[in-house]
């Protein structure tokens, strides 16, 4: 068949059809070889399809799909295909018809050093996030010094509203969890100790524990789960409504009014909610001494407890909220003034602040327990 600026030729082989296509392949031509190739098609019984690309003067998209039509001519029908002598435009504009006409994802191929390039972008990002979050600790301190110096100028209102939200309303979970905590170390302690018939060593192991690294640590990472998230929502979403920008402009510091109340009330919640997970999960251990195989009774798990457990190990583990406390505020809040206008961006955002809150909860308490045990405490 021959248009003004196109032919093909097809010549049948067994079960293989040879395509030779002369002129241009593009758009300009396509009606007047469509009809033409299409019946062409139609009437071959064939499985395997040879494309020559030795006299193409050009091709585009449309051209391609007309080739694409030898693949698959009816609903189910679908045939192997090769290209010869073409050029590596064409082969690959080729490729990518044939996995549109057979509804294939197009074939991705990487490079050799795109593992290389993903670490070098991951590493990138790493040094700009720390930057960045060293530049918005600094200026936290500077207003946060700053407020201390004029205390007038706090929002008391809306720090105990949020002392409500992160304190009061996360006691029920707190202390649910580290009774559970307290129980389960109680049990295991029991069982380990009764081997060497030293079950009221479990109180020991009970108090250690739950004081000085169990009840701040979850606390901590409760606190990250939950209030954190919400800093970095509320604040996205305040981002995404431009109310932040609205602030901005009718002189309203962000910080404070958004970072610093949430940095006060995290300071005052933090603390109030270790004490309580430290009563709790001491409760827990005492209530399997007393009803499990140790049959200790609570009078005997308190009288050991005061004389076994120091006071210091309830210091260590309240010295430590503090800064789990501003670690979680200043990363939620970070998180949430960074993000954009999109709601993949509050998502992102959000996941990123609960990750890099508890790592950073779990690192701070690493550094604690060997400063502590340089100093021997």
């Amino acid at each position: 068949m021959n248009s003004s600026a196109a032919s093909y030729k097809i010549t049948q082989s067994g079960r293989t059809i040879s395509f030779r296509a002369i002129g241009g392949w593009t758009r300009d031509n396509a009606g007047a070889l469509d009809t033409c190739l299409k019946e062409d098609l139609d009437a071959l019984d064939y499985d395997l399809v040879e494309y020559n690309f030795s006299e193409v003067e050009s091709l585009d998209t449309v051209g391609a799909f007309l080739f694409a039509r030898a693949i698959r001519i009816g609903p189910g029908q679908r045939h192997n295909w090769s290209v010869s002598d073409g050029t590596e435009g064409q082969k690959t504009l080729m490729q990518a018809a044939a996995d549109a006409v057979l509804g294939q994802p197009p074939t991705v191929t990487r490079p050799w050093y795109d593992a290389l390039s993903r670490v070098g972008l991951a590493t990138e990002r790493f040094f700009i996030e720390c930057v960045e979050t060293l530049d918005f600790v600094g200026r936290f301190f500077v207003v946060i010094f700053k407020l201390l110096l004029t205390p007038t100028k706090i929002r008391w209102k809306s720090v105990v509203a949020l002392i409500e939200e992160i304190g009061f309303n996360a006691v029920p979970i707190v202390m649910l969890l580290s009774f559970f905590i307290g129980a389960v170390i109680a049990y295991m302690g029991a069982n380990l100790l009764a081997t060497f018939g030293a079950t009221v060593f479990m109180v020991d192991l009970v108090g250690v524990a739950v004081l000085r690294e169990l009840a701040p640590i979850i606390t901590a990472i409760l606190l990250a789960g939950r209030s954190d998230s919400a800093f970095t929502a509320q604040i996205g979403a305040m981002k995404m409504r431009q109310e932040i920008d609205a602030m901005t402009v009718i002189g309203l510091d962000t910080f404070e009014v958004l970072v610093v109340p949430r940095a006060l009330a995290a300071l005052v919640s933090a603390p109030i909610l270790t004490f309580l997970a430290m009563l709790s999960g001491i409760f827990g251990g005492m209530l399997v001494a007393w009803l499990g195989s140790a049959d200790l009774s609570p009078i005997l798990f308190v009288t050991r407890l005061q004389s076994s457990v120091g006071t210091i190990h309830l210091w260590v583990g309240l010295v430590k909220t503090p800064f789990f406390a501003l670690i979680i505020a200043i990363i939620g809040c970070r998180q949430g003034l960074a993000v954009t206008g999109s709601v993949e961006s509050l998502g992102t955002r959000t996941t990123t602040s609960v990750v890099q809150a508890i790592f950073a909860v779990i690192a701070v308490d690493a550094i604690f327990a060997i400063l502590f045990f340089q100093i021997g405490v």
